[in-house]
């Protein structure tokens, strides 16, 4: 029997009746991703184009997602904090949501992430701004800095890849052609959705998200958007690099928001040393009662507590 056939049939064995969202109920308001889509701008980067949200008027702020997600996972917080007087931007890192997807491995590392960040932030004539960091995109982050320490000016990081202590990847996989075959399963729609049940029943304590919400991470899969994906979890979940040195040597206003429950980005193992590393101060860490999603359900508290963070660094 065909290889591919074979495990078609297995996965469609294994995901039958398994769907990531609990309800087809739609909230009063709420936005889908065709909708979302139509809000962003194009960036052509050297290695790709890039979309992005660029929204309101004052100092920036930079949201920035992690893996397996996009701007997408921001959708919630954008109006809090334009209306909070800041000017607010969402990108689809390359590989990412709405951006391109060019073939390659190499061209999704750490380093080639902040590059084309900065190459945005260039482009939008923004010279400084704030940074909330979620999930892998902490990595990218502690690359820039290692570049240009300058261009931020403050940070928040959410439930962020630090250290290796706390650290427990959901997925981890080798090179080659099982990993390369659970990525086509994700192109195919085979195990899209078993993919996000797992990561939505592991990072949120109540998974009460409907069928439009998951669309928004499943369909840049679905439509081939998966080597940035193997990257990471073959690579930068296996070897994370170490930025002890980086942190050291970077000093601006932290602040801490994270889910307490979180299994796969942990706090307690490394709340000492991500405190000491950026000197952050006891009343700028927040610990709340969500897991590693938190902009799912906590996405107007989080705006008010960076608005608020903020507005205080700067009467100082």
């Amino acid at each position: 029997m065909n290889y591919r056939i074979f495990i078609l049939l297995i996965s469609l064995t294994t995901i039958i009746g398994c769907k990531p969202y609990e309800t087809t109920k739609v909230r009063k308001n709420q936005i889908t991703y065709d909708e979302f889509r139509l809000q962003q701008r194009t960036f052509p980067s050297q290695d790709g184009v890039i979309k992005y949200i660029d929204k309101g008027n004052g100092p920036v702020i930079v949201l920035l997602h992690g893996v397996p997600t996009s701007g997408w996972l921001y959708r919630k917080m954008i109006d809090p904090l334009v209306s909070g007087g800041y000017r607010v931007v969402v990108p689809d890192m390359l590989g990412f949501g709405s951006s391109d997807s060019p073939e390659g491995f190499d061209i999704y590392n750490e380093q080639n992430h902040a590059k084309r960040l900065l190459e945005l932030m260039e482009g939008l004539g923004v010279e400084k701004w704030t940074q909330v960091v979620h999930d892998a995109g902490g990595v990218w982050t502690w690359e820039l800095i290692k570049s240009q320490p300058h261009r931020i000016e403050n940070l928040v990081l959410l439930n962020t890849v630090i250290f290796d202590n706390g650290f427990y990847p959901p997925i981890q996989l080798q090179p080659g052609i099982a990993s390369k075959t659970k990525m086509w399963s994700y192109r195919k729609g085979i195990a899209t959705n078993n993919l996000f049940k797992k990561l939505f029943d592991e990072g949120l304590q109540e998974n009460t998200l409907n069928h439009l919400d998951v669309e928004g991470y499943k369909i840049p899969l679905t439509e081939g958007k998966t080597d940035a994906l193997y990257y990471y979890y073959s690579e930068t979940c296996n070897t994370l690099p170490d930025y002890r040195d980086v942190f050291e040597s970077f000093n601006v206003p932290t602040m801490v928001i994270w889910g307490i429950h979180d299994t796969m980005l942990q706090w307690p193992p490394q709340q000492i040393s991500v405190a000491n590393s950026f000197a952050i101060k006891e009343e700028a860490i927040h610990i709340i009662d969500e897991k590693h999603f938190v902009q799912e359900t906590k996405a107007k508290k989080i705006s008010y507590l960076i608005r608020n963070f903020l507005s205080s660094d700067k009467e100082k």
